[in-house]
């Protein structure tokens, strides 16, 4: 089977402190959850619940408030405490609602009542979608609704992508292998929200047993369902870089593919369990690791357990940690706070080492080239970084990176080209 990929730059990103892949722990329910209302890409949810008022889990507690706003629900029983703000270390002030865990689940260890769907038609299975608050879990948190209604009526083709170049996609990974008929019939649900002709799952190369099973499963609805095999060259999962493989697929096999939904395992499980089974986002897999904690592991964690209960949950710190930040290590986002909560969006968090940080003082640029060898959009970072330095803007280039932070890896000098550019950019606007 031909190996698709972009054209150029990219890199092999391999990362020992990740957690193993094999397996994943079920973590303790939160005593107190932090449910944030805002766990998306557009303005806060309203609250609708005040303090001292009792939740069910899965109860409607923030309401969604125009395009890129979601729905935000409980997701243990209990009574709000009180509701909190805090900034970010980007500055950004979030809100959220403290429950105390006190009560009966209405969802948890219960047997799954199983909904009909295929009767409904493509606006209701969007307003289900949206009620249930539905976003992008791997890291846009852009409600799926608002992608299917952005795109509905189009000559379309829904995306699962599967593609793991990035060690840190580690949750998504036992995800989609403990999960795959979840992953399988929620592509499916979005194919017929948004009225696609096909599916089209791309996965990584070795991982070819994962598609024929996705294949037999999406396939036995009756929509077309292609796949396609990639290498595993970083940074071919992000939007980009597989639209380009993806083109290329098109043209190789004579399709017609027409615009394109790209969506992950963790968002399709989660439509198919607010269209099949009338289920909010209540947890998700999250990868914790890092060179500064003891025993990394997937965990499946309820949304609004803080940070630092899963840490304690992966035997503590081995050492202080110079940086803790969610994502991944090479385009991760600093926290401010242990008592940050999971949300959504957050498929890893992790803890370095003081001398693992990439941030750590360099020897200055030594012009050695490596940065332009691997960027995926050909740009030059250590020309950018060099006029960022001296106060310049270069809106053409910095328009046009994304960030993926393959630059920095590289960097002998270990310098963080990528936020030089970024910091760029922040200046243009």
């Amino acid at each position: 089977m031909k190996i698709y990929s972009f054209s150029r730059g990219g890199i092999k990103y391999e990362d020992h402190s990740v957690p193993p892949r094999d397996d994943y722990t079920t973590a303790f329910l939160p005593s107190l959850s932090v449910i944030p209302l805002i766990q998306h890409s557009g303005h806060k949810a309203y609250p609708v619940v005040t303090s001292g008022e009792r939740v069910t889990e899965g109860m409607l507690v923030g309401r969604g408030q125009g395009r890129g706003s979601a729905n935000v629900h409980a997701t243990v029983p209990g009574r709000v405490l009180r509701f909190v703000s805090w900034k970010g270390a980007d500055d950004t002030v979030n809100e959220a609602l403290v429950i105390h865990l006190a009560g009966a689940f209405e969802k948890l260890g219960r047997r799954e009542e199983v909904f009909p769907w295929t009767s409904l038609s493509a606006p209701e299975i969007q307003r289900v979608i949206s009620q249930y608050g539905i976003v992008e879990m791997e890291g846009s948190g852009i409600p799926v609704s608002d992608l299917i209604a952005a795109r509905r009526g189009s000559h379309l083709s829904v995306v699962v992508r599967c593609v793991f170049d990035d060690p840190w996609l580690a949750a998504d990974y036992v995800l989609v292998h403990e999960k795959l008929d979840r992953v399988a019939e929620g592509s499916v649900i979005v194919a017929r929200a948004a009225m696609a002709g096909r599916i089209v799952f791309v996965v990584s190369q070795g991982e070819e047993d994962l598609a024929a099973s996705f294949t037999e499963k999406a396939g036995s609805f009756g929509i077309p369902v292609s796949v396609m095999v990639v290498g595993d060259r970083y940074p071919q999962h992000n939007q980009r870089e597989l639209e380009y493989a993806l083109r290329q697929f098109e043209k190789k096999e004579g399709l017609e593919l027409g615009g394109l939904l790209t969506l992950g395992p963790a968002t399709l499980a989660a439509v198919f369990d607010a269209v099949k089974l009338k289920k909010p986002i209540l947890e998700r897999y999250v990868a914790v690791g890092g060179s500064a904690v003891k025993r990394p592991r997937v965990l499946k964690v309820r949304i609004g357990t803080r940070i630092g209960e899963l840490f304690d949950q992966c035997g503590g710190f081995a050492g202080i940690p110079g940086c803790i930040a969610t994502g991944s290590p090479l385009s991760g986002k600093p926290v401010a706070d242990l008592d940050e909560p999971v949300i959504k969006t957050s498929f890893a968090v992790f803890a370095l080492l003081e001398k693992h940080r990439s941030s750590l003082p360099g020897a200055g640029c030594i012009g050695c080239g490596e940065c332009r060898a691997v960027c995926p959009v050909g740009l030059d970072p250590e020309a950018l970084y060099k006029a960022s330095k001296l106060g310049m803007v270069m809106a053409e280039s910095t328009g046009v990176c994304h960030s993926c932070g393959c630059c920095d890896l590289v960097c002998p000098s270990r310098i963080t080209l990528s936020a030089s550019i970024r910091d760029m950019a922040g200046r243009e606007r």
